[in-house]
Order: C-alpha cells, then sequence, then structure tokens
C-alpha cells in the first residue's frame, strides 16, 4: 500500500532523478568550466546498493513511477547496466539521460538490463562548433552513439539540444532535418541558469515558442497533447515525426512538477534550483532504517516551494552546477 508522496503546493511527486556520477567525459560550457573541476573521491560517492535502497523507498512507500538516471555523464560509472537491472527490478519507467559519446559500447547492454528510454545530449551538428561547445572532438562518437540506441531498440529516441542566442540558434532547422531524418525525437530546451561559469543573461535564452515558430515555417507543425510532462509536443503535418520544446525559463511547468533529484554523493534536492539540500548518504551510513530515510524524504519535500523564480529579483542562483547537480 503505497501513499502519495505530496508537497506543500499540492503537487504529487512521482519522479525521481538519479545522479549517478559527478564526473563527464566532456566539459560542456554551459555546464562545467573547462579546468578545476575536483571530482567526488569515489567513497563519497552512493554505491549501487544505497541508490537502490532509495530508490526502493520511494517506490514502495510513495508509488514513483519514474526514476531517469543522469551524471555528470552516467556511462563513465563503471558496471552501469547493472545499476540499470537493480532499478529495472523496482517495475518503473526507467530511462537516462547522456552525451552518447560512449553509448555504442552501451546500448544493448543497458537495453537488456531493463532501461526503456534514452534521451542524448547534443547541441550542434557542426563539427566545429560542437568542440567549442563540449571541449572535446566527439560529434562522430555521439551521432554513432545515436544510431547505437536506435539499433539497440530504444523507442523513441529523443535528442535533447540547448540553443543558446549567438553560439548554435541558427540551427533549429537543421535539428529538425536531423531527426526526420534519423527517426528521432529532437527536444529542444531552453538555457537555464545553471552554468558553471555563471554567464548565463535572459539575452541568451532563445524562447520555445520562437523555436516551434521558426520550424513551423519550414515544416508546418500542429500540437500534441502532452499531459503532465514538461515537454510541449508538437508534430509535423505532413507524418514526419514529432519535436518536443521545454520552456523551463519563458513558461515554465513549475506549476506541475513532480521531480525530486538524488545527488551522486547522496544530497537529496527537492527542486534543480533547490538551495539547500538533505544528506540522505548520511542517514544511510549512519545506520539509519528505511523509516528514517523516508522521513528525511518527507521533510525535503515539505520544503519543496512553488517555483524556481527565474527571471524574477527573488531568483537565487544554487551554487552548484548542472553536473554537479544531475539533469
Amino acid at each position: 500500500m503505497t501513499t502519495p508522496l505530496v508537497d506543500p503546493h499540492g503537487r504529487v511527486v512521482r519522479d525521481l532523478r538519479i545522479s549517478v556520477t559527478d564526473r563527464c567525459n566532456f566539459r560542456c560550457t554551459y555546464c562545467m568550466p573547462e579546468e578545476g573541476m575536483t571530482w567526488l573521491p569515489r567513497s563519497e560517492v552512493l554505491t549501487f546498493e544505497e541508490i537502490e535502497r532509495v530508490a526502493r523507498i520511494c517506490v514502495e512507500r510513495y508509488g514513483f513511477g519514474s526514476i531517469r538516471l543522469t551524471g555528470g555523464e552516467p556511462t563513465v560509472r563503471a558496471h552501469l547496466p547493472l545499476l540499470v537491472e537493480k532499478l529495472a527490478g523496482l517495475g518503473v519507467d526507467l530511462a537516462m539521460t547522456t552525451n552518447g559519446a560512449t553509448l555504442r559500447l552501451l546500448a544493448a547492454d543497458l537495453r537488456r538490463a531493463g532501461l526503456n528510454r534514452v534521451n542524448i545530449s547534443l547541441d550542434s551538428l557542426r563539427a566545429e562548433r560542437f568542440e567549442a561547445l563540449t571541449r572535446r572532438n566527439a560529434l562522430a562518437d555521439v551521432l554513432d552513439g545515436i544510431d547505437a540506441a536506435v539499433e539497440a531498440g530504444f523507442s523513441p529516441v529523443k535528442v535533447n539540444c540547448v540553443l543558446i542566442r549567438g553560439v548554435n540558434d541558427d540551427e533549429a532547422i537543421a535539428f529538425a532535418e536531423f531527426g526526420r531524418r534519423r527517426g528521432v525525437v529532437i527536444r529542444f530546451i531552453e538555457f537555464m541558469p545553471l552554468d558553471a561559469d555563471g554567464a548565463w543573461s535572459a539575452a541568451s535564452v532563445v524562447p520555445a515558442a520562437e523555436v516551434v515558430s521558426t520550424i513551423d515555417a519550414v515544416y508546418p507543425l500542429e500540437p500534441v497533447a502532452s499531459g503532465s510532462a514538461p515537454a510541449e509536443r508538437w508534430r509535423y503535418r505532413d507524418g514526419g515525426g514529432e519535436i518536443g520544446v521545454i520552456s523551463s525559463v519563458t513558461n515554465s511547468f513549475c506549476g506541475t512538477c513532480d521531480r525530486v533529484r538524488l545527488t551522486a554523493e547522496g544530497q537529496f534536492r527537492n527542486c534543480l534550483f533547490a538551495v539547500r539540500e538533505t544528506d540522505l548518504r548520511a542517514v544511510l551510513r549512519g545506520g539509519g532504517s528505511d523509516d528514517d530515510v523516508a522521513a528525511a524524504v518527507e521533510a525535503e519535500v515539505g520544503r519543496k516551494w512553488a517555483g524556481h523564480s527565474i527571471g524574477q529579483v527573488t531568483f537565487v542562483r544554487p551554487d552548484r552546477s548542472m553536473s554537479q547537480i544531475g539533469g
């Protein structure tokens, strides 16, 4: 018998985002600095058993139905299919967000282990620009990773693209054509203030509505009912697939947010932009019972705020970058 986990604003929490590592094989400019990152000692990162325990409590006690694995870059965590197998046993919709660079090596094993869905981050289809954004010459590897995901049977394969004004906002049509050609869903995500260098500004955001308008002018679109998902879905009128747009800045979905997050070192966060956390690792490694873990989860969810306030004078930027939180 599960009891819904409801925050102070009446939203039922059902989705757990788990960062399995803070490490990454890219150095994306909007996510982390080029040098100077200090990685967590491995002893401080949650074990697979600890991750599974937190996930099990969320599923069995509160009826969570969705878990997404993130990083850093999750595929750099050794023996990742073993964790996937453990979490798949909980009977939830299990997904992963990855940069795709090493997905060719893991896609089939992850699918067999029980991973249901995969989102692959890709912000430019131009080799030189891709290298400037990620500080890695790996576009071919990512494209191959996308093909590997399709071949492994993931469906749909979603490709996440963050458009930044004056950087890659001229590639919207190219991405649309790429998605139509490859049979993958492109999801355009607005640039959020979680870059490690703190260079974000409202002027750098390409509004989701602008992306839809740009693509619609070339490939006519029509809306698709999106339910409670954060992405607004649009399909091509000619049957050539669909796109998604996530307007996390210009039209946030905070009012329907059902997510909480667990960082690689076991900090429980009630919002991507939270400025405080609850240390579940201390409970797990201090001999705490499942009731103790559940009490800590409930207390943190009880502090979940109405929204992130981006663009307002009340907005407070988290002291962690995206790579340290988990997307």
